[in-house]
C-alpha cells in the first residue's frame, strides 16, 4: 500500500525511522505504542486529497499533524497510520485591509503570520503561548486560547472559512468572507476545535484586526498568597477594565520561572498579577488598575517602558519549560467562570494536599482559564496522579466550569470526556463525528475513545 502512495507522492512520503519516532508523541509527554506507517508531508491541497483518497480506500487511520506543540495527545501517531502533515503548506494568499481578513495555509506560525501583518498595520489576534512554534492550523484544530482572550476572544472568533479536505479526499469551503452570514449551519465553528476528527483544514480565512494605537502600559503585582491575587483579577473585572493580558503565576511558579531564566529570587510565597491595558484610554485603565490591585495588599509597579512590560511578559512565556526543571510536569487545562478562580486555586491547594503531588498552578485570569502542572517524577504517570487529576476535574465541573480552555481533549482527557457532555451530548457527538468520517479513519482514538 505505501509503495502506491509513494507512487503519488514521492520523496513527500517519509517513512525513515527517526521520523517516525518524532511523530508518536508531542508536547503534552504522551508516547503512541509504536511507530506509524509513514508521515506525508503535504505541500498542496493535492497531496492532501490524494492522501486521504488512499487512506479511504484502504481504510488506513490518518492523523493530522502541525507542529506537533499539542498538550493532550490529539497529533501523536501510532502503529497502522499515516501521519498527514500540514506544516510545509504555508502561503499566505491574500492579506485584505479593507475586508480585515487573510487568506492563509494552515502550517504557517502564528508569530510569522504576525510578522508579516505587522508590515500592513494589521495583526491576528489569537496568542497562544507556544505562538513562535504553534502553526495557525494548529490553533484552529484546538480552538487555542492564549494571553489576549479576555479581551479579542479565543481563535474560533477569528476565523471566518475554512478549505477543509474530508475523510473522502472530497474538498468542501465553509463559512464566509462577510462580516455577517448565516446560512445554513456554522460548519465553520464547529470545524474549529475538532482535534483531527471531522476533516483536514488546508486553507483558511481569518479575521484581522488593525494594530492598537498608542502605547501598551504593564503592571507588575505581587501578592502574599495566590487566592489574594486572583481576588484581586476579579476586582479588575468587576471594576469595567478589561485588560487586555491578565496572568496569574502561583508562588511555585514565579520562583521556578525566575531561577530557569537566572532572575533574582523573588520574595519567598509570593505570587504574581502581570496585567497590560492597550487603546485609547490604556493609560487611564492602567491607573485604575493599579489603585485595585493595591487596595487588595498588592505591592505593584507599572513598568517605565514598554520594553521592561514585554521582559514581563518574557517571563510569563517562559513557564511550561521551566516547569520541566521540576520533573515532569502533566499539564493540565481546565476553565472556570471568573468570579470562582479564588475557589479553583483552593480546590487545587486541596488536591494538591490530599494526595501529596506539588501541582504548581498558572492562570489566564482575565478569562478563569487555570492550568494546574502535576509534577512527577518521571514519563509514566501514576495512577494516583490520575486520581488527582479527576478530582481536579470534579471540582472544576463542580464550580460551572469545563474540562478544557484551549488544550482539547485528544487522549489524555478522553475519559472524563461524557461525564461533562452528559451521555445524551456524548452519544450526539460520536454520530456527528461518523456523519463526516464514516470509516472512523480520521484520528481515531482521539477525544472518543475506540469503540
Amino acid at each position: 500500500m505505501l509503495s502506491e502512495l509513494r507512487a503519488v507522492l514521492g520523496d513527500r512520503l517519509d517513512t525513515s525511522p527517526d521520523a517516525l519516532e518524532i511523530v508518536r508523541s508531542d508536547r503534552s509527554g504522551y508516547v503512541s505504542a509504536g511507530a506509524p506507517l509513514g508521515i506525508v508531508h503535504a505541500e498542496s491541497v493535492e497531496d492532501v486529497q490524494a492522501t486521504l483518497r488512499w487512506a479511504h480506500a484502504h481504510r488506513v487511520p490518518v492523523v493530522t499533524r502541525g507542529a506537533g506543540t499539542g498538550l493532550a495527545g490529539a497529533a501523536t501517531a501510532g502503529p497502522g497510520e499515516i501521519v498527514l502533515s500540514t506544516a510545509r503548506m504555508t502561503r499566505i494568499h491574500e492579506i485584505n485591509d479593507v475586508d480585515l481578513l487573510a487568506v492563509i495555509e494552515p502550517g504557517i506560525i502564528n508569530a510569522d503570520l504576525n510578522a508579516v501583518l505587522a508590515e500592513h498595520g494589521l495583526w491576528f489576534a489569537p496568542d497562544p503561548a507556544s505562538r513562535a512554534i504553534s502553526t495557525v492550523g494548529g490553533n484552529i484544530a484546538t480552538n487555542a486560547g492564549g494571553l489576549l482572550c479576555a479581551k479579542y476572544g479565543v481563535t474560533r472568533e477569528a476565523v471566518l472559512a475554512l478549505d477543509v479536505v474530508l475523510a473522502d479526499g472530497s474538498l468542501i469551503s465553509m463559512g464566509h468572507r462577510s462580516v455577517k452570514g448565516v446560512t445554513g449551519l456554522d460548519l465553520t465553528a464547529l470545524m474549529v476545535g475538532s482535534e483531527g476528527l471531522l476533516g483536514v483544514i488546508v486553507g483558511a480565512t481569518v479575521r484581522l484586526r488593525r494594530a492598537v494605537p498608542g502605547p501598551v502600559h504593564t503592571i507588575a503585582a505581587y501578592f502574599p498568597s495566590v487566592r489574594d491575587a486572583a481576588e484581586a483579577s476579579v476586582a479588575i473585572g468587576r471594576a469595567g477594565l478589561t485588560p487586555a493580558i491578565m496572568e496569574l503565576l502561583d508562588a511555585t511558579c514565579l520562583a521556578t520561572v525566575h531561577a530557569h531564566l537566572g532572575r533574582p529570587t523573588p520574595p519567598l510565597g509570593q505570587s504574581q498579577l502581570v496585567l497590560r491595558t492597550d487603546g485609547p484610554d490604556a493609560r487611564e485603565a492602567a491607573e485604575a488598575a493599579l489603585g485595585i490591585l493595591r487596595a487588595h495588599g498588592a505591592t505593584a509597579e507599572l513598568a517605565a517602558t514598554e520594553r521592561e512590560g514585554e521582559d514581563l511578559l518574557i517571563v510569563r512565556r517562559a513557564m511550561h519549560p521551566a516547569l520541566e526543571t521540576l520533573g515532569y510536569p502533566l499539564i493540565e487545562d481546565v476553565s472556570v467562570p471568573r468570579s470562582k478562580l479564588a475557589e479553583m486555586f483552593d480546590a487545587i491547594a486541596a488536591v494538591s494536599e490530599r494526595f501529596d503531588i506539588p501541582i504548581p498552578t498558572l492562570s489566564h485570569a482575565g478569562d478563569g482559564n487555570l492550568h494546574p502542572n502535576l509534577i512527577v517524577d518521571g514519563p509514566e504517570v501514576p495512577e494516583r496522579v490520575w486520581e488527582a487529576a479527576h478530582a481536579l476535574f470534579q471540582a472544576c465541573l463542580e464550580l460551572g466550569g469545563t474540562l478544557s480552555g484551549e488544550h482539547g481533549i485528544g487522549v489524555l482527557k478522553q475519559r472524563w470526556l461524557a461525564e461533562e457532555l452528559g451521555e445524551t451530548q456524548h452519544e450526539l457527538q460520536k454520530r456527528i463525528k461518523l456523519a463526516f468520517d464514516p470509516l472512523n479513519i480520521l484520528n481515531p482514538g482521539k477525544v472518543f475513545a475506540r469503540s
